[in-house]
């Protein structure tokens, strides 16, 4: 099928694709409503991995599941039979792109298609490399803004930027600014960002801290990395199964961080307590910055298993992507 007919086809499943998108809207509304205070952390962790597995079938590329795409999305896919062989229980990346870039350019042709007949968000701007697992070759790059349509890993970096003081551990907390695209106006950490094609993660550390908190790079430098949390949360395109490296920064108690990329529109310097409180009793927090508050909290001596009933559930929970 040439690109006229793929188009005309696309055009057909406009109507249900926007009621499906519709449909989920108004269940992320009801997701990241505010929470009565009576809520718990562990509220955090099952917000951030809920979806409905049997709303998803697996993506494939080289005989691997890489992916899952929403059984609504399948039938989008079905109009590009060079690109994709769509079964009834699984979409395959034909075998026939056979290098990165071949397949880069076949997902790109789909995906260009898609955003012109409305199905998919326009392009973000920034390539992720999709993998099969962190540290593997890269199968294709894809713009960020669809990783979540097939279901693919992506993967990120979060910085808690904390002060010592007489009083205890401070964190550094941003205030995403308002036009941001993803919980604008939400509670953030000092730095955070997706992890782009063609920057190890040192690299775009360096590169998120300037741009975010105007962060010298030899401070910036000395971040420590502490581990890792996933989730695998649903959503309007389709399914987030992403995976955040998580970094420790202290910092100086005279440094006053400084955004200068315009995502955030300010920062406070708040007590651990607090911060606590607030992910405990609010969804003020952008939804995942919860769980790598949560992290902190345990890693530091904050959340006691003899005090904290869900402290097993929320150790497990913070990896279940």
């Amino acid at each position: 099928m040439d690109f006229a007919g793929s188009l005309q086809s696309l055009r057909g499943y406009v109507h249900s694709t926007r009621t499906h998108i519709a449909m989920q809207a108004s269940l992320d509304e009801r997701l990241w409503a505010d929470h009565p205070l009576a809520m718990s952390f562990m509220d955090h962790i099952r917000a951030c991995n809920a979806h409905d597995p049997a709303a998803f079938r697996p993506f494939e590329v080289e005989d691997t599941v890489i992916g899952h795409v929403l059984t609504a999305f399948m039938g989008r896919l079905a109009a590009f039979p060079d690109i994709f062989q769509v079964e009834d229980d699984r979409v395959i990346l034909r075998p026939v792109f056979r290098t990165p870039e071949e397949r880069t350019k076949a997902m790109r042709r789909a995906t260009l298609a898609l955003q012109k007949a409305g199905v998919l968000p326009p392009d973000h701007g920034e390539d992720y490399a999709i993998v099969k697992a962190w540290g593997q070759p890269t199968l294709f790059l894809l713009d960020r803004a669809h990783v979540s349509a097939f279901g693919l890993k992506a993967f990120g970096l979060h910085v808690n930027g904390f002060v010592r003081s007489p009083e205890g551990l401070k964190l550094w907390i941003g205030t995403r600014s308002l036009d941001k695209a993803v919980a604008p106006g939400k509670l953030d950490n000092m730095v955070a960002g997706g992890q782009p094609a063609g920057l190890t993660l040192a690299q775009n550390l360096l590169k998120e801290a300037a741009e975010e908190a105007d962060i010298p790079a030899d401070l910036a430098a000395t971040a420590i990395p502490v581990g890792a949390l996933s989730y695998r949360m649903g959503g309007r395109l389709g399914l987030k199964p992403d995976t955040m490296f998580l970094y420790d920064l202290e910092l100086p108690a005279d440094f006053v961080p400084r955004n200068t990329d315009g995502e955030i529109s300010s920062f406070a310097l708040v007590p651990l307590e607090e911060v606590a409180e607030r992910v405990r009793s609010s969804s003020d927090f952008k939804f995942n910055v919860n769980l790598v508050i949560i992290d902190f909290l345990i890693r530091h001596g904050y959340l006691s298993p003899d005090l904290e009933p869900d402290y097993l559930g929320l150790v497990s929970g913070l990896r279940r992507g």
